[in-house]
């Protein structure tokens, strides 16, 4: 059981890694590099702005869970 929220952590860790670094920063940054920077008029961005935004609160609350029920894990243990 531990192991797999060990397995779980590490994933959530490298997903959430790859949505930070996926955001529009004030300097591009690797947003730049898939069309992010790219100034838009359209609706379509920032809908998908929008998105990456839920999405990456919600691996960070999943990446939060995960570390507290291992903590409590490890503890009982």
């Amino acid at each position: 059981m531990v192991l797999g929220f060990e397995i779980a952590l590490i994933v959530l860790s490298a997903l959430l890694i790859l949505m930070v670094l996926l955001h529009k920063g004030k300097g591009g940054g690797l947003s730049d590099m898939f069309g992010g920077g790219a100034a838009s008029t359209g609706g379509g961005s920032a809908v998908a702005e929008r998105n990456l935004d839920r999405i990456t609160v919600i691996l960070g609350i999943a990446w939060f869970a995960c570390i507290v029920v291992l903590g409590l894990l490890l503890k009982t243990n």
